[in-house]
């Protein structure tokens, strides 16, 4: 039994809500045969009303879906499938998506055009200081000399194989009290509906009602914006009649730095530094992303290690609609070690007096042996390779069972 107050379905039908399954078959037998297209012609909309209340009714999930929430149960549960969107709409008025707000229909009701997607690179420099810049793009119009209309008063026709609708709807009967709905474009009017004699068109735009126009938009990148993020020109995409135009968006692509690398509203940046600098302090400056000599300093007697990482705070990216407020500035110091005999032994006995002193050798008892270090090349792999070339060319059989990837830790 329904819960809510909607019959619709039911009344089409001619039976009550609690109607059974026989009951519902026995009344769409009856009234399919009367309203048949191939029996009564004229009747073609109301064979399909007939067929649409039958295929929910008789579909105990759809069923239940409209005796509990109505006509809004169906447009949740409908997923949109088998052009069921034209029936829908004459039986209960705006469509099966209508009120989702789907992309297709604008807030006033009226279908809206596509948007329109463009990718625009921008340097992190732009990102920072922001900028303004002129883009060109090509977009459909409605034709000035026909109004959109593709032709002079009165050309424009109604296409008499579709209605007007653009598509047309084929009814298959499967068999007894089921019947299938098959929609595809029409192609006598290529889907838009109309047609237009040929002699009768608009010259300009030849009956097509929009032409292509160059269109120059004014973009504003604003400090702290990100990489993927949109700018939205609101109706500004292809023009069509009697279609609400879509958005051109504008898609930021951030081009590579070759000093910094963002990471949210923060920098990261690597710098050189020398031995002498790591121990004893150091000054230098660079170019930020505004154009202004930033100067470092690091005091004597603080330790830079290799790889560490010190901050700059309040040097990094301005927050987006909060330029004033700024992520800070993150730097890896990468020590360089002076290359081998840089300096005299004699100095180098004067430099380890000023060093830290070394940690103690500890005592070994037993026997020891001696070893050398040597030079290590990592782009060659291990220094077992020789060795297990030369274990490779014995015939021992054995030495073929542990597969290629068996090696020496002799590192």
């Amino acid at each position: 039994m329904a819960n809510v107050a909607d019959t619709k379905l039911y009344d089409i039908l001619g039976v009550p809500p609690g109607a059974t399954d026989n009951e519902l078959k026995k009344a769409y037998r009856k009234l399919a045969k009367e309203y048949h297209p191939d029996k009564n012609p004229n009747a073609g909309d109301k064979f399909k009303e007939i067929s649409f209340a039958y295929e929910v009714l008789s579909n105990p999930e759809k069923r239940e879906l409209y005796d509990r929430y109505g006509e809004q149960g169906l447009r949740e549960g409908s997923g949109g499938s088998g052009g069921m969107d034209d029936i829908f709409s004459h039986i209960f008025g705006g469509g099966l998506f209508s009120f989702m707000g789907s992309q297709s229909r604008s807030r006033n009701g009226r279908r809206r055009g596509e948007d329109m997607m463009h990718p625009l690179k921008v340097s992190l420099e732009d990102l920072y200081n922001g900028k303004t810049t002129k883009l060109q793009l090509s977009k459909n119009v409605l034709c000035s000399s026909c109004n959109g209309q593709g032709g002079k008063s009165g050309a424009v026709q109604k296409c008499s194989a579709c209605r007007g609708r653009g598509v047309r709807i084929m009814i298959r009967q499967l068999a007894p009290g089921m019947v299938q709905q098959m929609q595809s474009v029409c192609s006598d009017c290529n889907g838009e509906g109309e047609v237009i004699n040929e002699k009768d068109r608009c010259k300009k735009c030849e009956g097509k009602k929009v032409i292509k126009e160059v269109k120059i938009l004014e973009v504003h990148v604003d400090k702290g914006m990100k990489h993927g993020q949109r700018i939205t020109f609101t109706g500004e995409a292809d023009q069509a009649p009697g279609v609400e135009p879509g958005d051109i968006v504008l898609l930021l692509q951030e081009k590579e730095n070759e000093v910094f690398q963002r990471e949210g509203n923060d920098l990261h940046m690597t710098h050189k530094i020398g031995l002498v600098e790591a121990l004893c302090g150091f000054q230098f400056t660079f170019k930020h992303l505004d154009g202004r000599q930033i100067v470092v300093k690091y005091p004597p007697g603080k330790v830079i290690e290799p790889g560490c990482v010190r901050v700059v705070r309040g040097e990094g990216m301005p927050q987006y609609r909060n330029p004033f407020e700024k992520g800070d500035l993150y730097i890896k110091f990468d020590v360089q070690f002076p290359e081998n005999n840089w300096i005299s032994p004699e100095k180098l006995s004067e430099l380890e007096d000023l060093l830290p002193s070394r940690p103690e050798v500890p005592t070994v008892i037993g026997d020891t042996e001696e070893v050398d270090l040597q030079e290590f090349d990592n782009t060659r792999g291990s220094g077992g390779g020789q060795r297990r070339e030369a274990y490779n060319d014995s015939s021992d059989e054995e030495s073929t069972h542990h597969g290629p990837g068996v090696q020496c830790a002799h590192q």
